[in-house]
């Protein structure tokens, strides 16, 4: 059986390149707004052996974006009951699910958190890129997918270990681009399927749920009343006022 570290709360060192933007930027009186990126457990941990899942395949070359100027939270709409230590045979079955039945080419999400606040990299392409995911119709270009393990519908507990997580994780990766998590963007959509026609430029929270851009109640109403709380825990973690 896998062992595994979990329940990670810490974070690692911001890299040296950060560090160096940060003195630049001060320099010229600009204070950067970014934060250190959380642990993230690589694919590898979950997609045991490469891809060593029956119905998996080898993803293609993954395609990349800009930037990421928002983020989508999501909830995979399974149990909330499990062992942590269960939650990479839990991501293998939700890839083998979008994988074969559905036929994408790889897992939507571009992350996915578990109950205890331990972040997993999704979607293949490198974490620290801006990865074209699969994960809301319509706006999944210039966007980053996170999946909380879990159905967080009304009168659903919420663990904080994974609200934390989620706005750790988001504090970074928007702040990559310098996006406020608190903040609104202009993004276009690509899809008619979605809340906005083909071409429609929506204003959409920098944080925000699925059910934003498309006609779904996912993450779930529990944790979609949390996001204000992340927004803020967000922003704090990149210095914000």
């Amino acid at each position: 059986m896998l062992v595994l570290v979990l329940c990670v709360t810490g974070i690692e060192d911001a890299v040296a390149d950060k560090s160096a933007r940060g003195v630049a930027a001060a320099r010229h009186g600009v204070v950067p707004h970014t934060a250190v990126r959380p642990h993230i457990v690589p694919r590898s941990v979950w997609a045991v052996g490469g891809e060593a899942n029956s119905t998996a395949r080898t993803p293609p070359p993954p395609h990349y974006d800009d930037k990421v100027l928002a983020v989508f939270v999501h909830h995979t709409d399974s149990p909330n009951d499990y062992d942590c230590a269960d939650a990479p045979r839990i991501i293998r079955y939700l890839a083998a699910g979008q994988t074969g039945a559905r036929d994408w080419d790889d897992i939507g999400y571009n992350f996915l958190v578990d109950r205890c606040g331990t972040i997993y990299e999704g979607r293949a392409g490198g974490v620290d890129r801006p990865v074209t995911g699969a994960h809301t119709l319509g706006f999944n270009h210039r966007t980053a997918g996170i999946a909380a393990l879990g159905t967080f519908t009304a009168g659903a507990a919420v663990p904080r270990a994974m609200t934390d997580a989620i706005a750790a994780l988001t504090a970074w990766k928007l702040g990559l681009a310098g996006i406020d998590p608190r903040t609104t963007v202009r993004l276009t959509s690509s899809n008619s399927l979605s809340r906005y026609t083909a071409g429609t430029t929506a204003e959409l929270p920098a944080l925000a749920a699925h059910g934003d851009a498309y006609m779904t109640t996912c993450p779930g109403a529990a944790l979609k009343a949390l996001l204000p709380e992340m927004r803020e825990r967000a922003a704090r973690l990149q210095g914000r006022k």
